[in-house]
């Protein structure tokens, strides 16, 4: 292979090379507020529900399971039913319930399960929250598609 010719090639302006930043600056500081938001109320529930060496991370499970169902439902209702300012989905959709769900720690977990000689138990969890959350999901969407449809005059 040989390289390309440069001459070729487009020249990049200025505009090209650095995005206006202070345009995305609202986007930043609602997914901020809203990720502190949603995980802020995730550290709540883990509190409330501690995971114990060794046993199924309930509060983990949950979480992600009603956050998915959550994301279906919030996914339908921007963009069938409702034109939502720019700054909705950024703040609720990637901010509260980005930092509300955490496949972050659900890999912790079942690593910290395996580690400790579970490693049924991380299995089981690896395969339960995976299903449970896409079905979740799913369902959500189809559900709440379903609604509304039947709402409709």
């Amino acid at each position: 292979m040989t390289a390309p010719d440069t001459d070729s090639l487009p020249a990049r302006t200025r505009a090209t090379r650095r995005p206006d930043l202070r345009g995305q600056a609202p986007v930043v500081a609602v997914v901020a507020l809203g990720g502190a938001l949603g995980a802020t109320a995730r550290y709540a529930l883990s509190l409330g529900w501690p995971a114990h060496p060794g046993q199924f991370p309930w509060a983990t499970f949950w979480t992600n399971v009603v956050g998915c169902a959550v994301i279906g439902v919030f996914m339908v209702v921007i963009t069938d039913v409702w034109a939502a300012h720019r700054l909705v989905r950024p703040f609720f959709g990637t901010g509260v319930l980005g930092g509300f769900t955490t496949f972050s720690t659900y890999t912790v977990d079942i690593q910290k399960l395996v580690d400790s000689g579970h490693p049924r138990t991380g299995l089981a969890y690896l395969a339960a929250t995976l299903l449970a959350a896409l079905t979740a999901v799913w369902l959500a969407v189809a559900v709440t598609r379903r609604v509304l449809k039947w709402r409709q005059p």
